[in-house]
């Protein structure tokens, strides 16, 4: 899903699969008593579709309009709908084969059970944003991004090396792109924006003051701003025209920033590919000759050369 921003984004019922992502993407933005049924929910989603709505209100010591203010917050129109997607959901993890794979890491484990989590959890980061990513918004970046005359990227911390993953892209298929990862710099570029610009700032958790200061100062001049982040209703959310999603569920070393950034970065491949798509024959001659100007200095090619002389 996307969402939450000033011009595009929806609130929709999550697709299959996407109930749990939903939740968890929301769950800073729910009243206190939205927060226990959503963290009930979370502990036991196989158990929590057999509870009926009175059973579901007294295990979380809440009422049951509570229980259906919290299925509409998620896009829900009511209980049974949400019911029945945990039911669908819970069916579809007892016959998939992830079991006791999904689980965190522990000191005890050994390499092969790291390496099994991780690509576990980085997969499922994947799939779970492809599931809630919202195309007709996606759609929007792209289109503003082909059109824009410069494209500023903001992302501090392990986001701006996914900001810096989109720049060096978009740079190498012509476009005028740019990354910044200091605070200043960022305001900086901001100031200079204007309404034939993009905007495009990155935050897992949607509240880094300082992404979202430049973010909002290219705003306030006209620019097209765009936010990719794991919590549609966070601050960045609101501050942007657009808003693209990620659904990533971090691990233990979560200073490793590892399944986030799997999921940005697949977002981020998703807004290349759109945007080289539509200007196709310039980024396919773009590309060409940036691959040419760096052949040389390729190892290989370098041997080659010198055999020939």
């Amino acid at each position: 899903m996307c969402g939450g921003g000033r011009v595009s984004g929806s609130q929709s019922p999550p697709q299959a699969g996407g109930v749990q992502v939903r939740i968890r993407a929301l769950l800073p933005s729910l009243r206190p008593a939205e927060q226990r049924v959503a963290e009930h929910i979370l502990a036991d989603p196989a158990g929590a579709p057999n509870l009926t709505i009175t059973e579901l209100a007294r295990t979380c010591g809440t009422s049951e309009t509570t229980v259906i203010r919290f299925c509409r917050a998620i896009g829900f129109d009511g209980y049974p709908g949400l019911r029945l997607a945990l039911a669908s959901d819970a069916g579809r993890e007892a016959g998939s084969d992830s079991s006791g794979v999904g689980g965190d890491i522990s000191l005890s484990d050994g390499l092969a059970d790291v390496v099994q989590k991780v690509t576990w959890h980085d997969a499922r980061a994947i799939e779970d944003t492809a599931k809630q990513l919202d195309v007709e918004t996606l759609e929007l970046v792209v289109d503003a991004v082909t059109r824009a005359s410069r494209v500023d990227v903001y992302g501090v911390g392990a986001s701006a090396f996914v900001a810096l993953d989109l720049q060096q892209k978009l740079y190498r298929i012509g476009l005028h792109a740019f990354a910044w990862s200091d605070t200043h710099v960022m305001l900086t570029s901001a100031a200079l924006l204007g309404a034939d610009d993009v905007a495009f700032a990155i935050s897992h958790s949607g509240e880094t003051d300082d992404t979202i200061d430049a973010l909002g100062q290219a705003a306030a001049n006209g620019a097209t701003t765009v936010a990719l982040t794991n919590f549609p209703r966070s601050r960045i959310a609101s501050t942007a025209d657009h808003v693209l999603s990620t659904a990533a569920r971090e691990m233990t070393f979560r200073s490793g920033a590892t399944a986030s950034r799997i999921a940005q970065l697949s977002v981020i491949d998703c807004v290349f590919v759109g945007v080289a798509q539509r200007t196709y024959d310039d980024a396919r001659d773009a590309l060409e000759a940036t691959y040419l100007a760096v052949q040389s200095r390729r190892g290989g090619a370098g041997q080659a050369r010198r055999k020939g002389r």
